[in-house]
């Protein structure tokens, strides 16, 4: 029998070879699934299939693992490397497992019994041909995994390319013999438990199944809430009930996605060449987070940030290549437009406007649409800021969506909703000379197919993009951490709790994306170019720069989940080099060699840079302390950061809280101090001279940031009735005269929305009291420490135009009260 089967592998080789591709997920199980390679493997497969087993052991081989065709020898005993759970495509299927499965389990339980040192890894594993969940009005699932010999072969054709192999967390059979021990019960119990991983791993790869349009609508509009909406749209605008509902029925097909299983896969194939052509790679990490949640059940909600259009395209496509249901698309309705609304809507796009303002029945319908995706279990991805990042930077978070997730979850959701906040990034942005037009104050495009034809004749070497999950938030269990009270108030649509969560979960995701933040060689380089004045360095200070800045997020770790760049700095620093249209420049003098950036560049780079501002914020600021002081009491430094930290806590949505912000600064004083930038004795910090150039680069992260942040400050201090309307327009005016003069070319610095936010922190922090007066003595500390950290020139240039700002206010009041005395 042994000799016909090893023939029946051989033949079957072949065609297998041609028709199916290796995609194993993770792709790195060794490292991903932690798996010790020098204890034995014994792998589970759900049924009996030869052609499943050959396809198996392939991915085994091209991935490092040990083949499953070789039996492992334990105390000089053979037993097999491989079981199948059930017998697979047959008419007299057993409901359990198979015996021999079971007898085959029984036997490595025994051996770990005699060998107290022995480990086996018991890890389950399946192919999954193809991926379609079936429509909910056929009858029956579509033949997913029993397939019969004439179907393998349609099978292999058809979907060898879409063909993946999913390895699963291994059990260790020493920790299951140790606490419930080595008889034929536990066998028993370790199949029946694969049973279930195989069905939850079925139904989180595959997701439920597509709904039809039309039957959804009909539901929806059968609801109680949707129909009091009717009703009131009715009477409001005093048009009929029939005309009424037909509106409600047009704002549906607005909104709703229209999923397409060979959409999909025909989508995969473009996306595939489009990676190749843009880009040298996607680095994915931590995907094993949502692999977990969706194993369990939960419902998952991505929260990517936004970078660019593309980032919706990538992060569909890494989850179908993780083994995961690709989610359903918040997308503006921008993008509904001919081609491409279309194609999207198929890939799972819904559509949503911009605002809802004044529109009871819209935002009644949109609501009751996304709580039914989150009702039939789809996963869910929207975009917390709106719209992409024009400066790079996180952007305030909007609530209306986390608002209607958290009521999601008060209507009765049974499933446990996690949200993954999902951290993506590029070294190159296709749309990023785009960004830098419209911060010179170019209206906005309206996308269109012409705009997306001149975007793909763009396509070229752009580097490597990045997507990162976050530490996912159980919206369950974070509710019932910090309001406590929530299962009780589930009937209520706005219980006292609401707003208040709503805003920390928020906050929460935006904290959580920017700790999953990816460093790169471009980010990397552009941080260190814009330090120095002259957008210039010498090649030596450069890789010097980039050293210390690698050594720094080593060293003292932002959080667990960034990555950090493993090439070494003249790696990272050619390959920057090597890209296109990111203007960065090498010369030779006679003195050596000098990277420069380019002047128009100066604004796109600024992009990359505030990527990652976040990570080097707190290290510019003890730099820019001590530089400044030149020697000063490390207690005193710590003071200094206690007072400024909240303000960039809330504008850079930074992690530490007050009890680790100390223990913090302490770590990054150690690590200035090993890399000599400082001298750190006894307590005192001062300046190591032959460093001096290097800790001036650091200390630049902070340099626009206090300037921002004086002028604000200046403007109250000298006027501390000045309104906040006027205070957030002064403060614009101000600092767009300052980056003329002193050619300051950060999109963010004279943004509106920043000093607004700076202007909430001081009220925030106590810098204004109940009635909104100005604390003139806590103000006027915090402005002595920006003044010490801030240039002569730079201070003098602020006070000038402070003044007059001042003077502006006077004659505009002056001309107003003119204008009533003639009225």
């Amino acid at each position: 029998m042994s000799i016909l089967i090893n023939l029946y592998r051989k033949i079957l080789t072949i065609p297998l070879s041609f028709l199916v591709k290796n995609n194993s997920i993770p792709h790195h199980p060794i490292e991903e699934l932690a798996l010790d390679i020098k204890q034995p493997f014994v792998y589970v497969l759900p049924y009996t299939s030869q052609t499943d087993l050959l396809i198996f052991q392939r991915n085994c081989l091209h991935v490092g693992l040990p083949d499953p065709l070789q039996a492992n020898q334990i105390n000089g005993e053979s037993v097999p490397r491989y079981v199948f759970l059930d017998e697979g495509h047959s008419f007299f299927k057993s409901k359990g497992a198979k015996k021999e499965t079971e007898k085959i389990f029984y036997k490595y339980l025994e051996l770990h019994r005699a060998s107290p040192d022995l480990n086996v890894q018991l890890v389950p594993g399946s192919v999954l041909w193809g991926r379609s969940p079936g429509q909910e009005d056929k009858n029956g699932l579509p033949k997913l995994r029993l397939l019969n010999s004439v179907q393998k072969i349609f099978a292999a054709i058809w979907f060898g390319r879409d063909t993946f192999v999913r390895f699963s967390q291994a059990v260790s059979l020493r920790y299951m013999v140790n606490e419930h021990g080595a008889d034929e019960k536990i066998a028993q119990k370790l199949a029946r438990v694969a049973k279930i991983h195989f069905a939850k791993q079925r139904i989180s790869a595959a997701g439920p199944r597509l709904p039809n349009r039309q039957a959804m609508f009909k539901k929806l509009l059968q609801s109680a809430t949707i129909l009091q909406a009717i009703d009131d749209e009715a009477k409001v605008k005093n048009i009929s009930h029939e005309k009424a509902t037909q509106e409600a029925q047009k704002i549906l097909d607005e909104i709703a996605a229209n999923v397409s299983y060979e959409s999909l896969r025909v989508a995969d194939r473009f996306l595939r060449w489009l990676w190749n052509k843009l880009y040298q790679g996607i680095d994915v990490q931590n995907a094993d987070r949502v692999r977990r949640l969706a194993l369990e059940g939960h419902e998952i909600v991505y929260i990517p940030c936004h970078r660019s259009h593309i980032d919706y395209l990538l992060l569909s496509y890494v989850l179908y290549h993780q083994g995961l249901v690709t989610p359903h698309i918040a997308a503006g309705i921008n993008l509904n437009f001919w081609p491409v609304g279309g194609l999207f809507r198929r890939g799972g796009a819904f559509f949503i406007r911009r605002t809802f303002k004044g529109n009871r029945l819209y935002s009644t319908l949109f609501r009751e649409y996304l709580a039914e995706l989150f009702h039939r279990g789809y996963a869910v991805e929207f975009f917390i800021e709106g719209g992409r990042s024009r400066t790079g930077r996180l952007l305030a978070p909007k609530t209306g969506m986390v608002s209607m997730t958290l009521q999601a979850l008060q209507q009765g959701q049974t499933r446990p909703i996690s949200l993954v906040p999902v951290y993506v990034g590029y070294e190159h942005v296709l749309e990023v000379d785009t960004y830098a037009k419209e911060l010179r104050g170019a209206a906005k495009e309206k996308e269109n197919a012409g705009l997306v034809l001149r975007v793909i004749k763009k396509l070229r070497n752009l580097g490597k993009g990045y997507v990162n999950f976050g530490e996912p938030i159980s919206l369950n269990n974070y509710l019932t951490q910090h309001y406590p009270a929530w299962k009780q108030t589930l009937q209520e649509e706005r219980p006292s709790w609401f707003n208040q969560a709503v805003d920390q979960v928020a906050n929460q995701v935006m904290v959580n994306i920017n700790n999953a933040a990816a460093v790169n060689a471009m980010n990397l380089t552009g941080t260190a170019l814009l330090s120095s004045r002259q957008r210039a360095l010498s090649r030596e200070q450069l890789l010097e720069q980039l050293e210390s800045y690698q050594q720094l997020l080593q060293n003292t770790p932002y959080s667990q989940d960034v990555i950090i760049p493993t090439d070494t700095p003249e790696e990272m620093l050619n390959h920057v080099l090597s890209l296109d249209r990111v203007g960065v420049l090498s010369e030779k003098d006679n003195f050596g060699e000098i990277i420069r950036l380019e002047r128009n560049s100066a604004v796109l780079m600024t992009y990359y840079r505030n990527n990652i501002q976040h990570l080097f914020v707190l290290p510019s600021l003890v730099a820019s302390i001590v530089l400044h002081y030149e020697t000063t009491q490390k207690d005193l430094v710590i003071d200094a950061v206690n007072k400024i930290y909240p303000f960039l806590r809330a504008e850079l949505f930074l992690h530490f809280n007050d009890d680790e912000l100390q223990p913090r600064i302490a770590s990054i004083i150690a690590e200035l101090a090993r890399q000599q930038l400082i001298k750190y004795n006894d307590g005192l910090l001062s300046i190591h001279r032959p460093k001096v150039r290097s800790l001036q680069l650091w200390s630049a992260g902070m340099r626009e940031i206090l300037q921002r942040y004086q002028i604000a400050v200046s403007l109250l201090c000298n006027d501390p009735t000045m309104s906040r309307a006027s205070l957030e327009k002064e403060s614009q005016s101000v600092a767009q005269r300052l980056s003329v003069l002193h050619g300051i070319n950060a999109p963010e610095f004279f943004d509106k929305a920043v000093f607004s936010g700076f202007i909430n922190s001081l009220k925030n922090n106590g810098y204004f009291d109940d009635n909104g007066n100005v604390n003139l003595t806590k103000l006027q500390q915090l402005s002595n420490i920006f003044t010490r950290l801030i240039s002569a020139e730079i201070n003098l240039t602020i006070q000038s135009a402070v003044e007059k700002s001042e003077e502006s206010l006077a004659e505009e009041t002056e001309q107003e009260d003119k204008t009533e005395d003639n009225i």
